[in-house]
């Protein structure tokens, strides 16, 4: 069973089929965040110390750490701000790190600080990438998001994707780094702009999974951009990739509808015991609070489903 390792200086864990999904906190990202981006510029680190807390708080399994914000000489300023935003969260949270830059010197001077053992975002499967960030993963034993484009773009053929991150697979092989320790990204697309990319990634994440056998994440949130109401499609998202295979995501674990599907998964897929953390999480919940009060007594509906049940046998549960 392919197991990818990530770990913090404290806490360890692991992404795996047979694991409970692996929640990648978004949130520290200055891209699209402009306040964010301003105030890190100037040194403000009081948004991502907020971020970091809530995330982990909320549930999340990892975060993810950005510090590109801005286009202007990246190479001489996102290696110190991410050093320095990473020293911040790592001093923080116990929960192991992402470090997530298209900078090649950015990433290395994360890796030296970092502590345990980080996961790198990301390495693509152009050449100039794969000579740059796979040599840092061998020798910093670190596990490598694997994102499936190449020189010739993202190509809307699943096919092809899969060819690329089969690529990127074998070539960090050829740098001892071992396949567990690839985490592929299929590349979601936006379903408001590809009609089938739900049923491209499912059928990417099953050849993923069965012939590559690698573990995987994605931007979650691709999946919704440009429709309203967004987070419903997201927490529709999130049971059915998991079933397809998908074992990771990059997500906001502050949307409590988004984290409710991903711990209702778990408890389906098997990898919450005994309901474990389903219970301890919203075992005190009260549905009307929720605004889904019921008008009819919880022992009469339960009376009425345990009749069917009896009558219809193991068909019952699809209800």
């Amino acid at each position: 069973m392919t197991r990818t390792i990530v770990a913090s200086a404290t806490k360890e864990i692991i992404i795996g089929f047979d694991q409970p999904f692996c929640v990648i906190g978004e949130r520290i990202n200055p891209t699209g965040r402009k306040k964010l981006a301003a105030e890190m510029i100037e040194g403000n680190f009081d948004t991502v110390i907020k971020d970091a807390l809530e995330q982990v708080a909320a549930g999340a399994t990892m975060l993810d750490v950005n510090a590109g914000v801005t286009s202007v000489n990246p190479n001489e300023t996102e290696p110190a701000l991410l050093v320095k935003t990473l020293e911040i969260v790592q001093g923080l949270v116990d929960v192991p790190l992402s470090i997530d830059s298209s900078v090649t010197a950015a990433i290395e001077a994360a890796l030296k600080v970092a502590k345990g053992r980080p996961l790198v975002n990301s390495v693509t499967g152009e050449e100039e990438k794969l000579e740059a960030i796979l040599p840092l993963c061998a020798k910093y034993n670190v596990p490598v998001v694997a994102i499936s484009n190449d020189e010739t773009g993202i190509s809307m053929d699943p096919d092809v994707r899969f060819a690329v991150a089969k690529k990127i697979v074998e070539r960090a092989m050829d740098y001892g780094i071992k396949p567990e320790d690839v985490v592929v990204d299929p590349l979601v697309m936006p379903i408001g702009a590809l009609g089938d990319a739900g049923r491209q990634v499912f059928a990417l994440l099953h050849r993923l999974r069965n012939e590559l056998k690698v573990n995987t994440t994605c931007g979650l949130s691709n999946i919704s951009f440009g429709l309203p109401h967004r987070h419903g499609i997201n927490a529709g998202f999130i049971p059915m990739v998991i079933g397809a295979g998908m074992t990771s995501a990059i997500m906001n674990p502050c949307r409590p509808q988004e984290m409710e599907a991903v711990r209702a998964a778990n408890v389906l897929n098997g990898t919450d015991p005994n309901c474990g953390n389903w219970i301890m999480t919203y075992r005190d919940h009260k549905p009307a609070e929720a605004g889904a009060a019921s008008t009819t007594p919880p022992a009469a509906a339960s009376g009425r489903r345990g009749g069917r049940a009896a009558r219809a046998g193991a068909g019952a549960a699809t209800e």
